[in-house]
């Protein structure tokens, strides 16, 4: 069982890109080392630091929809799974 942050259910503060809810603001914490994307990701300014906000995700969980920077992006989920996250401030919800 997952822990919690707070009262409201959601989850603790950390976790992949593919875990997080619609709507949270997370900072990357690392790319895992097997993540055939590392490089693609780094293009895009998906490096350790950089401030994503989770605004989508497709009706049948394939992609997920996150904005980086100003650009908004899509991604696959078994992609999205390889970027650890921190969520900044707290709870969203």
């Amino acid at each position: 069982m997952r822990q919690q942050c707070c009262s409201c259910g959601c989850a603790d503060s950390k976790g992949s890109l593919a875990d997080l809810p619609v709507g949270t603001k997370a900072t990357v914490v690392g790319i895992s080392p097997q993540s055939r994307g590392r490089k693609k990701f780094a293009d895009v300014g998906i490096v350790p630091g950089t401030e994503l906000l989770i605004e989508a995700h497709a009706p049948f969980g394939g992609l997920i929809r996150v904005k980086v920077m100003e650009a908004s992006m899509a991604l696959h989920k078994d992609d999205a799974a390889c970027i650890m996250l921190e969520k900044n401030g707290g709870c969203q919800r």
